[in-house]
């Protein structure tokens, strides 16, 4: 059975002790430090010395009927002393021959120091109280080392497996029962995981979250930071954990240790979760899967301004994304990058909305084809959008013009950045290839050599109608004579039942063969 933390016991506060079965057959009455009631138990001790605070570590209810200390009022006040100065959780005395009522001079010490003072009115044996608490706190203890063990198994067991990161987060928010974060030094989310309000909800108020998770612990935000050799990298955090703070940084350690074991044995680093975390945001922009308004946190706690910008959604053909990267750096441009299927990577610019988009984007795709040469790089955008909601829209046009170029023999004479305007005819073609009338209208035209799969006349098609029945062009691209040019040519005439020298005719092949080509890509 998997141990969750759902299935273990609160910890013990002060507050949750006085109120077991046992505590309560002594009628106890708390005199002082009430308002401290909170601090958890650590342990129960028993003692009578009056230097006891020597002998703790922290976190103690110590139990006490004062016996050595009746008659003294200095020692009285120095025993609660000493026990604020160990830390401990609160004292407890029996009222007795010792003291029939709470000593004065002790209670107003403890008033003053904060610890909580509680008097027990009827005779209790101290061992059925020790036995009680420390036979709770050791069960605790026992199913946390087991939560513990439980993790680390299933989580080394993941990574040996292959899982990705999302699949590790996966499990870490399953047994924390509260949403998960990892992020950079700079609090640029890289992973989520949990259930995915709750997740909305922590992201849209990232900023505040990320300055309180880089402090101090408190209300539930538990961190543990990621990095080795004495660096650091990264860190995951609980957010909104409700559970105990000591079994919250146990799983937090035991989620930060796969972690970092993930990135050594996948010999990935920082960055590539970063690249990982736009990656998915891009891939559901363009896939419309999760309405815009709904990703908007994950794009602002991915570091991605989002507050009164223009948007511009790029799409670049065989381009590298580490490349892109760094050239966004270099301009000081703000924006995410993801590779997506077939050699196509997005880029999504954030401009701030007085910048003129359309000159940013041209100088971005003039130096990235500077560097990589204008005949390996097509960049291709959608007009800017100054609406978050028509991001996604945005991304599938680019990517729509990109696919329209991919197979071009004319990118050299396109522009810098290729719009829906400059891919014509071809890029009509592309948007409506999946629609079943064009498939028809396709295999309707080119029946004749689709029926025999004749690849070398459909490539001398392909090359004649995109010269613009250029036959000496085609003949010198085909390395053929031209009278053996006009023999295909004629062939494929015969075929397809048409007068390629008849425009009309023509330009309906043309059409169809483009159709043809979308459909196979």
């Amino acid at each position: 059975m998997t141990i969750t933390l759902d299935s273990l016991e609160p910890a013990l506060s002060v507050r949750q002790v006085l109120t077991l079965e046992r505590v309560l057959a002594g009628e106890p009455e708390v005199v002082a430090g009430a308002s401290h009631l909170d601090r958890p138990v650590r342990w129960v001790h028993v003692a009578e010395a009056a230097d006891v605070g020597v002998m703790l570590t922290g976190g103690e209810m110590v139990l006490t009927t004062g016996v050595l200390l009746a008659g003294d009022e200095d020692k009285q006040a120095e025993y609660v002393r000493s026990l604020h100065r160990a830390e401990a959780a609160a004292v407890v005395l029996g009222l007795g021959r010792a003291f029939p009522a709470a000593p004065d001079v002790m209670r107003r010490a403890a008033e003053r120091c904060g610890l909580p003072m509680v008097v027990l009115h009827r005779p209790f044996p101290f061992a059925e109280l020790t036995e009680e608490v420390q036979s709770r706190l050791v069960r605790r203890k026992f199913a946390a080392v087991s939560l513990s063990e439980a993790v680390r198994t299933e989580l080394t067991a993941l990574i040996t497996a292959g899982a990705p990161l999302q699949r590790l987060l996966d499990e870490v928010a399953r047994h924390s029962a509260c949403p998960v974060v990892v992020t950079n030094l700079a609090h640029r989310v890289l992973g989520t995981a949990g259930e995915r309000p709750a997740v909305d909800d922590v992201l849209r108020d990232w900023e505040r979250i990320a300055r309180q998770a880089g402090g101090t612990e408190g209300d539930g935000w538990i961190r543990a930071e990621l990095g080795g050799r004495g660096e650091r990298w990264g860190r995951i955090v609980l957010c909104g954990y409700r559970g105990d703070t000591a079994t919250g940084r146990l799983l937090a350690d035991r989620a930060a240790e796969a972690l970092v074991l993930h990135r050594m044995l996948g010999g990935g680093t920082a960055c590539s979760w970063e690249e990982q975390s736009a990656q998915s945001l891009l891939t559901d922009l363009v896939s419309g899967v999760v309405p815009a308004r709904q990703l908007l946190p994950r794009a602002r706690a991915a570091g991605l301004p989002v507050n009164r910008r223009t948007f511009v959604p790029l799409v670049v053909r065989d381009g590298d994304p580490a490349r892109l990267e760094r050239l966004l750096r270099l301009l000081g441009l703000p924006g995410l990058v993801a590779e997506l299927a077939d050699g196509a990577t997005a880029v999504l610019l954030s401009l701030p909305r007085d910048q003129d988009a359309g000159a940013l984007a041209a100088h971005f795709a003039t130096r990235l084809r500077t560097e990589t040469g204008p005949e390996h790089t097509v960049v291709a955008a959608a007009e800017p959008r100054a609406a978050w909601d028509d991001v996604p829209t945005g991304l599938r046009e680019a990517q729509h013009v990109a696919d329209a170029v991919a197979d071009s023999s004319a990118v050299l004479d396109l522009p810098p950045v290729v719009r829906l305007k400059d891919v014509h005819l071809r890029g009509l073609v592309r948007l409506l290839r999946d629609d079943p009338h064009v498939q028809s209208f396709a295999e309707r035209e080119l029946d004749g050599l689709l029926r025999e799969t004749d690849e070398d006349l459909l490539s001398v098609l392909r090359t004649y109608l995109a010269t613009g029945r250029n036959k000496s062009r085609t003949a010198q691209l085909h390395h053929v004579s031209r009278p053996a040019l006009y023999r295909r040519l004629e062939s494929i005439q015969v075929r397809l039942g048409v007068d390629l020298d008849d425009f009309e005719q023509a330009a309906s092949v043309h059409i169809a063969l483009l159709a043809h080509d979308a459909q196979q890509q």
